[in-house]
């Protein structure tokens, strides 16, 4: 465990807190510091708070010498994309046309933690309306890899990839409509996790796809996720499509061995076309699981193509319908690449989106048949490492779509199908950037790839490697 507070995994320093190890003031003075030396190089922050973090940091120390614990969070700062509502705050879902919404509800994800006791720490950056897999940002610039400045952190969750890696917010919520919490987590280094569609209330979230959104969390560890998501998931009054499916005991899944569990490798895929660095990890990570006692089978999937394109399709007409309205009467203030994107959109028939919605049933029945005998499957987040920001921006480099296409391959199909993934840092390429793999599990078997996850991360050091500034 460091003993530099700002360095310690978020249920570490909640436990330091709790014990008097140290006062939330003392670290989120550090957290601020630690911002204040990275910020101007990452652009991870939308809004830093300082002077009110350290007003309820001192609250909350003064609360705890009373002996009155807010909960599991108590003290512990913290920042989250900055498209969760927050009655009173500015939320500008990474837009021109947000930048000076001021919201008059709170997200009940947000407010579930917010009841654990945590200190805002601010707001973190994000892709234009969560709709782009880089980390660019043509109105509040791109957000930067702290492991290699010059290269993209992916998005849409970008501020929250880069914030928690460079360790200047313990954790930070994300969402996961087509790989937004895996890419993040992928590039920078980070833990993060996809949740089944439903697990998580996405009231007072701002809506990209209804039928694709997820919230989910990223930190430095699997354990950190799990208490997280022991927090916000639960059915919830406010959003109709929370399920009332049991919540498991995640943390204490973190701490079980992986002896005995079957973890199935795709025979295609996910292992086509992959880098020589993440081919190379992929093995490696086979290797660990197998040491640790688990059994490795070949899986042979269902067409992911198919499944990557319906997701894109369903996408793509769901935000237009969102957006609907601005389209029409603001088209001036989106980005270009976000314009086009959304207006795109409205082109798909309507018949084409109800045959895309139907095909969802029969295309996870065909994955769960496909995948009975295993506990998981493993698979890269990507095929490589994070691209230069240069060579994925879409205004100045002709190969950019192309770049794009190939990021987002692995992550698409799973929130097609709805299910859980968890990214978990797995290896560094030559250059030294970040590689990870995802545990994808069955619906609402969360407990399963944590469990697995932490196992790794008991196994191997790779998320605790700290980007330092040249």
């Amino acid at each position: 465990m460091s003993r530099e507070p700002a360095l310690m995994s978020l249920t570490e320093v909640a436990a330091a807190i709790a014990a008097k190890q140290f006062s939330s003031h003392e670290v989120t003075r550090a957290c601020l510091h630690r911002i204040a030396q990275w910020q101007p190089h990452l652009n991870a922050f939308m809004a830093v708070e300082a002077e009110a973090a350290l007003k309820a940091a001192d609250e909350a120390d003064a609360a705890l010498a009373k002996g009155d614990s807010r909960g599991p969070l108590h003290g512990v700062p913290l920042a989250h994309k900055d498209m969760y509502y927050e009655a009173g705050k500015v939320v500008t879902c990474g837009s021109l046309i947000r930048r000076d919404f001021v919201a008059t509800t709170t997200s009940t994800a947000l407010q579930r933690l917010k009841d654990a006791g945590p200190v805002r720490l601010g707001s973190l950056q994000m892709a234009e309306f969560a709709y782009g897999p880089t980390g660019h940002n043509a109105h509040y610039g791109p957000v930067h890899n702290p492991f290699a400045l010059d290269h993209i952190t992916g998005g849409s969750s970008s501020g929250s990839g880069s914030a928690v890696a460079a360790r200047l917010t313990f954790a930070a919520l994300g969402s996961d409509t087509g790989g937004s919490v895996r890419m993040p987590a992928h590039f920078c280094g980070v833990t993060g996790l996809k949740t089944t569609y439903g697990r998580v209330s996405r009231a007072g979230a701002m809506p990209l796809s209804q039928s694709l959104d997820t919230v989910g969390p990223l930190a430095q560890t699997a354990e950190d996720c799990a208490l997280l998501l022991s927090l916000m998931a639960g059915p919830d009054p406010e959003d109709p499509t929370a399920s009332h499916a049991p919540v498991a005991d995640y943390l204490a899944a973190t701490k079980e061995p992986i002896k005995g569990l079957k973890i199935g490798v795709p025979t295609a895929f996910y292992v086509d076309d992959l880098d020589a660095d993440v081919a190379r990890i992929l093995d490696q990570t086979i290797a660990i699981l197998k040491r640790e006692g688990a059994e490795i089978m070949q899986v042979e999937l269902p067409d992911q193509r198919q499944l990557s394109a319906a997701c894109q399709l369903l996408l793509a007409v769901e935000a237009a319908a969102f957006h609907k309205r601005w389209l029409i009467e603001r088209p001036q203030d989106y980005s270009p690449q976000v314009l086009m994107r959304l207006q795109n959109g409205l082109a798909i028939p309507g018949v084409t989106y109800l045959e895309t919605m139907r095909w969802r049933g029969p295309a996870l029945a065909a994955h769960v048949a496909a995948t009975s005998k295993v506990d998981a499957v493993l698979a890269p987040v990507a095929p490589m490492p994070a691209p230069t920001i240069a060579e994925s921006d879409v205004g100045n480099s002709p190969g950019a779509e192309a770049v794009i296409q190939r990021l987002t391959r692995f992550t698409r199909p799973i929130n097609y199908l709805g299910l859980p993934s968890l990214a978990v840092p797995a290896g560094f390429s030559k250059a030294g950037l970040p590689v990870a793999m995802q545990l994808i599990g069955r619906s609402f078997d969360e407990a399963t790839i944590l469990r697995i996850g932490a196992a790794l991360q008991r196994a191997t050091d790779f998320h605790q490697k700290l980007p330092t500034l040249a």
